[in-house]
């Protein structure tokens, strides 16, 4: 099943704020504590924290990368 189009921009928002806070959670978490035994749970404990002010920058700022990008790419 597929969504319509006009939900683009929020599912782009809501994937990319996902895959990045991970990411950076991961990184972030093993360089500031290390990679102990208690490492997944404080990397997940430290993803809630940052998801909820990633996803609405992601949400806002999409729509506007895209025609930043647009602007310096031809079609």
């Amino acid at each position: 099943m597929k969504l319509p189009k006009k939900y683009s921009n929020l599912i782009y928002a809501l994937l990319m704020s996902i895959i990045m806070g991970l990411m950076m959670a991961a990184v972030l978490t093993a360089i500031l504590t290390g990679m102990s035994g208690d490492y997944v749970t404080r990397w997940l404990k430290a993803f809630i924290q940052v998801w909820p002010v990633a996803f609405p920058i992601l949400l806002i700022l999409a729509p506007l990368v895209r025609k930043m990008t647009d602007s310096l790419t031809e079609s």
